[in-house]
């Protein structure tokens, strides 16, 4: 099986027609097997793919015949196996959910700081560096001395900014997300609030470990992706985290030899928040995937579709027969 080309893609743009994108685009990423959820808001666009470097050629190809969108932030990386089940296109009130209607990146946002630039820039004693990810992403890596606000979801980093930041005491911050977009928001923000020096890592955390040499690299870990990778190192290839399918938190080796793991129904981070109801649903759903996998067939996904169609086709056939 050729390796599909992962593709991680957004862009602030006004799009207010953004309503009558979503049916081409979905047609094209279809047409071309490209897999993978892409999402549309009157503030832009964002989304991670894959698909055959053919097939990745020719979405960007139609995304940048439109003006707006011919600043495209892309980053690359690659897969054994498809890393998406699915092909989505879904429409959003925004791209990057913050939940605060002022912040808008197309008009403000905090000084872009390339790659190979970034190390020098968090080195500086009087910069206040801080992870914008969730805290299941931050504990798998992070940058050195990077300050983790400890928030489940990006709608919680306005309160930490409130309670922990203020434009008096913190005169240089720099922020970084796993591909740019967040961190974007959440310069914005700190802008709208009043700070004055506020940089962030353009095309984020996957873009640094493009870049930058592992010799010379100040990231630590591996980095949470939102797709069946779960994790890449610093080459891009996929890590040695996988992923608890019960409440989809990455989890290791050491996970694994824990007396709460158990394949598809629990892990140690999510044991105890289980009712007997759920674990028995659980449980039936991991047969369920095991029986599909002993046949070679996918459980869920385009594929598990187009089995389940076949098998029911065959039914009417032997009925017929």
């Amino acid at each position: 099986m050729s390796r599909s080309i992962v593709l991680a893609l957004y862009q602030f743009a006004p799009l207010d027609d953004y309503r009558s994108i979503r049916q081409p685009l979905l047609e094209l990423m279809l047409e071309h097997q490209i897999r993978g959820t892409i999402l549309l808001a009157s503030e832009g666009i964002n989304g991670t793919v894959a698909g055959s470097q053919a097939a990745i050629d020719q979405l960007l190809e139609w995304l940048r015949q439109d003006p707006r969108l011919q600043s495209l932030s892309c980053k690359f990386s690659s897969a054994d196996s498809p890393p998406f089940y699915r092909t989505c296109v879904k429409l959003k009130k925004e791209i990057v959910t913050m939940g605060i209607d002022s912040v808008d990146p197309n008009r403000t946002v905090g000084t872009y700081v390339p790659a190979a630039d970034w190390n020098a820039l968090i080195s500086d004693p009087e910069v206040i560096l801080v992870d914008t990810r969730n805290d299941y992403e931050t504990a798998i890596g992070t940058f050195r001395n990077a300050i983790d606000p400890g928030v489940k979801s990006f709608r919680e980093l306005p309160d930490y900014i409130q309670r922990e930041l203020s434009p008096e005491r913190h005169k240089k911050v720099a922020m970084f997300c796993t591909g740019g977009i967040r961190c974007e928001k959440s310069t914005a923000y700190l802008k709208d609030l009043g700070f004055d020096e506020v940089y962030h890592l353009e095309g984020g955390i996957l873009k640094y470990l493009e870049t930058v040499p592992e010799s010379e690299s100040l990231w630590q870990g591996e980095c949470f992706v939102f797709d069946n990778r779960v994790s890449v190192d610093h080459r891009l290839q996929p890590g040695q985290y996988d992923l608890c399918h019960a409440c989809r938190l990455p989890i290791n080796a050491a996970d694994k030899t824990s007396e709460h793991y158990v394949p598809g129904v629990s892990c140690p981070h999510c044991a105890d928040t289980r009712t007997i109801e759920q674990q028995q649903r659980l449980q039936e759903r991991e047969k369920q995937v095991r029986l599909a996998r002993a046949r070679g067939e996918q459980h869920i996904g385009a594929d598990a579709a187009a089995d389940a169609e076949r098998h029911r086709e065959q039914k009417r056939a032997n009925r017929r027969a």
